[in-house]
């Protein structure tokens, strides 16, 4: 049974504009049931292990949730070339699961986009990580390996809710940069959501000159949620 443990809001520094300050309401929810989880997802909140959360500034509504509808979606001549660029790479799907080589990555990958985004360059410890990706993924969460060979070189953290599929987290070794990784595992993800007649794909958040999340425009048609509606409250997605 699902049980609602810790529910707070804190003032803290903004994840994606500098100088600001975002209110974020948070939820730590034990044994999650699929149906809470995709209700969550539809109104707005994103999910690392256990925690659920959600922005609600007051004076600001520049974070945006958004999602793809899969359906109508069309795989533009850039796309089909780098799904072509990276066709001899071998995906395999699990629960989600931690090992060195996990941590590694990621830490590189971290440290990568210091550099090239100014992003906070803390490394991560096995105990993070576990808690945000392998802890509380229930009976939805998974985890997509690419390999070159048998060389693991990104890792998606997904939900696969009865509607669609959540994007929580991707990384990947910077040696593949050129490989365009990141979006390589987005149009997997519309795939698969294809294949298994899945309506959406849950992208988080949009926010507008923030750099790291502008790429989400470029999938369209896009649907964007109206304000955030409580969790006894109908939902609103607009193109």
């Amino acid at each position: 049974m699902n049980e609602l443990l810790r529910e707070c809001s804190l003032d803290e520094s903004c994840s994606y504009l500098k100088n600001e300050i975002q209110k974020t309401h948070y939820k730590i929810i034990d044994n999650c049931s699929i149906a809470q989880c995709e209700s969550l997802i539809e109104r707005g909140w994103r999910r690392f292990g256990s925690m659920f959360f959600r922005p609600i500034c007051d004076t600001c509504t520049a974070c945006e949730s958004v999602k793809i509808d899969v359906k109508n979606y069309i795989f533009s001549k850039s796309k089909r070339r780098i799904m072509k660029k990276n066709k001899d790479i071998s995906i395999h799907i699990q629960r989600p699961s931690m090992s060195q080589k996990h941590i590694d990555i990621f830490n590189t990958y971290h440290e990568h986009m210091k550099y090239k985004r100014d992003w906070d360059g803390q490394e991560t410890t096995p105990k993070n990580y576990y808690m945000s990706f392998v802890h509380g993924h229930q009976k939805f969460g998974y985890e997509v390996l690419y390999f070159d060979d048998e060389r693991l070189i990104a890792v998606d953290l997904i939900d696969i809710l009865p509607n669609g599929i959540s994007s929580i987290y991707f990384y990947y070794d910077p040696i593949y940069e050129s490989h365009s990784l990141g979006t390589y595992s987005l149009l997997k993800q519309i795939e698969y959501a294809r294949e298994k007649n899945l309506d959406w794909i849950y992208l988080g958040y949009y926010v507008k000159g923030c750099q790291s999340l502008e790429y989400k425009a470029s999938y369209q048609p896009l649907l964007t949620l109206e304000q955030r509606p409580k969790e006894d409250e109908e939902f609103i997605w607009s193109k």
